[in-house]
This record gives C-alpha cells, sequence and structure tokens, in this order.
C-alpha cells in the first residue's frame, strides 16, 4: 500500500538566474510584417541581426519582403555617424519604394548598448516625412521572444484614434473588414444580422493572428450576440481600432502584459482577464467570461467543446498517461500545459521566461482546476529557468515529450529525449475550437515517429550502436 503525498494547496512559483534562454524577439517581424499589410519594418541593428532574420524567415526574404535592416557599422558605434542622417536616408528610401502607411522601427540590443535614442529622433523625422513611425524596442536583453510583438502592439496602442470617424471616407477605410465580410449580402441582410447582436459596451480584441483564426474567433463571439468592434493589429495601419474612454479589451495570448497595462492606464479601457483560448477548454472559458461581464447568457457552450473533444480522440489516445516538460521560450507554456493537462497528460514543471500574475491570473486559476478535476499533482512553475538545471531535472524525471528551444532540441534527442520545438506553436493556428487538432498534431508527432521507428526495428539498433 501506497501513502499519498501530500500536495501543495495552490501553485508554487519560483524563479532561477538564467537570462532570457529564448528565441530572440526580433523574430517578431516575420508574422507581424505580413499580418499588417500596408506596414514597413525598418531593423536596426548589426549583420548579426540580419543574418538571424535571413535564418528565421526563410525563402521570404526573396519575396521582396516589407522589411529591412539598417545595418549599424562601426561608424555609427563609434558616435562619428549622425543618427538622424542616416535614419532619414533610410526612411526616404523606403517612402520612395514603398510609401507604407506606418514605418516601424525595431530596436534590436546594440541600439540598447549604444543609447540610441529612437523615441527622441522618431517624432522629428515622422513630421519631416510625413509617414507615422512607430518605436518599439524588441532586444533580447530586455524581452523574451513574444514580448517583441507584446512592445509592437503596446506601441500601435496608443496610435489608435480616440473617437469614431466622423467623415464618410474614414468609415469606410475604417470598416473595410466589415464591408468584406458583408460583400455581395442584400442590406435587409445586413441589417438583420446587426439586429441579432446584444447591447453591450464596444469590445476590442488585441493580438495578432491569422486571418482565418481572427473570423473564427469573431464568429464564435457572435453566435454570443457580441459584436466585436476592432482588433489590434488591424490588417492595416490605416484601419487600426477606435479606443475610447470605457471600450472594454480582451487579449487572445498570454505575452501581452505590456499591450493590456497600456490600454488600461494610457487608453482608460476596461481589460477582461479570462483565460486564453488555446484549446477546447480555454476558449470556451475566454467565451464564458466575456459573456459573464456582459451580463450574456452562454449558448451551446458545452456541446461545442464536447464535440472538438470526441473529434480527437484518435490523438488523445496517443497522449494520454504520459508526461509532458516545458523548458520556457514563447510565453505560452501556462495555456499550452493547461490544455495538455485537460487532454490526460501530466507536467511536472513549467519553465517561462517571464511572467505577468495580473495578467495571466485567470489562466492559473483554470490550470489549477483543471488538475484539480483531472487529479493530477500542480506543475512547478519556474519563472528565467536556468537551462543547466532544467537539464539535470529532465534526466532525473525523464519526461515522455520535452518542448523546448530549438537550441536544445538535438542535444536532448541524442540523448534519447522526445523533443518538440517551442517556436512551432507560435507559428501555427492554435487558437480557438477548430484548431485544437491542430496543437496535438506537433505534440504527438514526435512520439508518432518514435513508434513508427519502433516498428521498423530502428530502436535495437540504436542500442546496439550505443553498446560499440
Amino acid at each position: 500500500m501506497t501513502v499519498a503525498q501530500p500536495q501543495p494547496e495552490g501553485l508554487t512559483f519560483e524563479c532561477e538566474t538564467g537570462n532570457y534562454h529564448t528565441f530572440c524577439p526580433i523574430s517578431c517581424v516575420a508574422w507581424l510584417y505580413q499580418k499588417i499589410e500596408d506596414s514597413f519594418f525598418l531593423v536596426i541593428g548589426t549583420k548579426t541581426c540580419g543574418y538571424f532574420l535571413q535564418n528565421a524567415m526563410g525563402v521570404m526574404i526573396f519575396a521582396e519582403p516589407r522589411y529591412a535592416m539598417a545595418e549599424l557599422e562601426e561608424g555609427d558605434i563609434s558616435a562619428k555617424l549622425n543618427d538622424y542622417d542616416e535614419l532619414k536616408r533610410l526612411c526616404l528610401q523606403i517612402k520612395r519604394d514603398r510609401n507604407p502607411s506606418v514605418i516601424i522601427w525595431i530596436g534590436t540590443c546594440t541600439t540598447e548598448i549604444i543609447k540610441t535614442d529612437l523615441e527622441g529622433l522618431a517624432p522629428k523625422l515622422e513630421a519631416e516625412l510625413g509617414i507615422p513611425i512607430v518605436v518599439a524596442r524588441a532586444n533580447g536583453l530586455d524581452y523574451a521572444f513574444t514580448q517583441g510583438e507584446d512592445t509592437v502592439l503596446a506601441a500601435m496602442a496608443v496610435r489608435c484614434p480616440d473617437k469614431a470617424p466622423v467623415a464618410e471616407t474614414d468609415k469606410n477605410e475604417r470598416n473595410a473588414i466589415q464591408k468584406l465580410l458583408n460583400f455581395g449580402k442584400q442590406k435587409e441582410d445586413v441589417a438583420q444580422e446587426e439586429s441579432e447582436y446584444a447591447n453591450h459596451p464596444p469590445l476590442v480584441l488585441f493580438g495578432s493572428l491569422p486571418d482565418p483564426v481572427v473570423t473564427n474567433l469573431t464568429l464564435e463571439l457572435k453566435k454570443q450576440g457580441i459584436k466585436v468592434s476592432g482588433w489590434l493589429p488591424a490588417k492595416r495601419y490605416t484601419e487600426l481600432p477606435v479606443l475610447e474612454e470605457g471600450y472594454y479589451v480582451a487579449g487572445v495570448n498570454p505575452f501581452l502584459s505590456r499591450t493590456a497595462t497600456t490600454l488600461m492606464r494610457r487608453r482608460k479601457c476596461k481589460l477582461i482577464g479570462a483565460p486564453f483560448p488555446i484549446g477546447p477548454d480555454g476558449t470556451r472559458a475566454w467565451i464564458e467570461k466575456i459573456c459573464s461581464v456582459f451580463n450574456i447568457e452562454p449558448k451551446g457552450l458545452e456541446e461545442r467543446e464536447a464535440q472538438i473533444w470526441a473529434s480527437m480522440e484518435d490523438y488523445l489516445q496517443i497522449i494520454r498517461g504520459k508526461s509532458v516538460f516545458f523548458m520556457g521560450d514563447n510565453l505560452l507554456e501556462v495555456s499550452l500545459a493547461r490544455f495538455l493537462i485537460r487532454c490526460g497528460m501530466t507536467c511536472p514543471e513549467i519553465g517561462i521566461p517571464y511572467m505577468d500574475k495580473r495578467y495571466q491570473e485567470a489562466e492559473l486559476k483554470l490550470l489549477e482546476k483543471t488538475c484539480q478535476e483531472m487529479g493530477v499533482p500542480l506543475p512547478r512553475i519556474v519563472e528565467k529557468p536556468d537551462n543547466y538545471n532544467q537539464i539535470q531535472r529532465i534526466y532525473e524525471l525523464k519526461p515522455d515529450l520535452v518542448i523546448t528551444g530549438m537550441a536544445h532540441a538535438n542535444p536532448l534527442e541524442a540523448r534519447g529525449i522526445n523533443t518538440k520545438w517551442s517556436v512551432e506553436f507560435t507559428f501555427a493556428q492554435t487558437h480557438g475550437f477548430t484548431n485544437a487538432r491542430d496543437i496535438l498534431e506537433l505534440v504527438t508527432r514526435p512520439l508518432r515517429r518514435n513508434n513508427s521507428l519502433k516498428d521498423l526495428g530502428w530502436d535495437k539498433l540504436v542500442k546496439e550502436d550505443a553498446k560499440v
């Protein structure tokens, strides 16, 4: 007979001495320049930053993308050249060649170290060129991987209009997405659809998602009678959502705490503190929380969630009873762990580069509730984990799967530990009811691969090689 070990009453949080051992945050350019179609991203850094972006973004660099590198030379670093003149020259060239609606300067580690005053240069140059210039710090000294997007959206939140447009031309321009959704519909049908919405305060959602996911989440809320007034970021800079005092905002990603703070403090918006719509359980909780704030009774969510779980049973059979360990890279770790625990896995440790307990409060509560309902131990949460210490714990715990940054995947695989790159969850479509299966496709791939190799007798060959 075994004696049950006493469980801690709540989640335990630790902080180690590791720096941000993550993918570089300037890689947020990779998805944001595709999302904001009339933007131009100018990354101000060294050749190393350029090499990184070229590798991180792959073949896209050959497709004349809307981003460029302002490469700092010796003269720039030793302050022999005039920063303003150099940036003006580059921005004039960008205006002439591309004529974007906005130029976004991405500051890197080098601009931080040599104290380049980007925020001081931008307003003067903006007035001279007549193009908005948004400054976002995305250096790896201060920010983890996905926080690059957070700094960009926080800077853009300040630029959102504070009043609805009055002129008809402005209204048409700002409602371009709505016109696209209503394309081909009769005026009577559009009016009928508008009447289906409940009477609630304006709601703006923030977080960069692919267009199909934006449409999907917007329609899920529409089924509950909730109208989304806008998204930050919008498809075009000229269509940024109106943010008046008292508007409600809700985030879709756990790494947007700076944006949430900016929306509350600078724009006086009201934040809806909800779990994040990752997995069917998180999506249901996210919608239910928004409904509760607007005093709307949610309809059909229990059946919708059950339907999704039933459709994923083939994947659930592979991972049920197995363990997963998060080394920490993209700040999606708590949400993914909560979903995988609901799938039947156990999670001894969640490493995370940065934890804002206020912004992730609802997600942490849902994680606790999920562990209690599934009858599994609560994971320890380690902020800024030291990778050396983590690897020792991985050897000790022997998890079935480790979700890690790219740097550690191959060394762990060489030691017989199954891994999955965390960066893949960032670039995959993981939000909403319909994309839960995509998460499990990524999670189960290394496990399915190993099962296939066993069928081929590969594992015996590897053991024999190890003996030799």
